[in-house]
């Protein structure tokens, strides 16, 4: 006997926004990016010589930073906006996180289109974002090129895990 179930298609999309230059960003955004790119320049990658800086926006005005960790051990290092994001986490655990400014450049060629987090660092901000309950604002920018704006971390990681999956 044949199932007569029809499954349906979803489609799951979101909106960004799209700058052409660093300049178009607000000047609070212009501020917030170039505290990330002085963080990007302490970066320890002396094996991907790909640099990442990240500065995070508190709700209170503060302003925590976090650059790349390699280690020789792979994968035992921490990308920047897990830096960025626990150290916030740690040193101001009750306070909203606003906007996450996300810049990278590499050693070996120039970085011209935005680079997104990482799957672990989606769940991590996500994880954030969750137990604030208000979205976090990420800004995403290479060295040159678009700087691009999700207005949530779940824009760019649809059917996120939380924790009402432990229960």
């Amino acid at each position: 006997m044949l199932n007569c179930n029809m499954a349906k298609q979803v489609n799951i999309s979101f909106d960004i926004t799209v700058y052409d230059s660093f300049e178009e960003l607000s000047q609070a955004d212009q501020m917030l990016m170039q505290i990330a790119i002085k963080a990007r320049q302490k970066a320890y990658a002396p094996y991907s010589k790909f640099q990442v800086g990240a500065a995070v926006l508190l709700e209170n005005g503060e302003v925590v930073i976090g650059s790349n960790q390699e280690n020789a051990s792979y994968p035992s290092g921490l990308c920047a906006e897990r830096v960025a994001i626990f150290h916030a986490g740690a040193k101001y655990p009750d306070v909203t996180i606003s906007v996450i400014a996300i810049t990278a450049t590499s050693k070996k060629y120039e970085v011209t289109t935005p680079a997104a987090p990482c799957g672990n660092c989606r769940q991590a901000i996500f994880e954030y974002e969750f137990k604030q309950g208000l979205p976090i604002r990420i800004l995403l920018m290479g060295e040159s090129g678009n700087v691009v704006q999700c207005n949530s971390l779940e824009d760019i990681l649809p059917l996120g895990f939380n924790n009402t999956f432990l229960k």
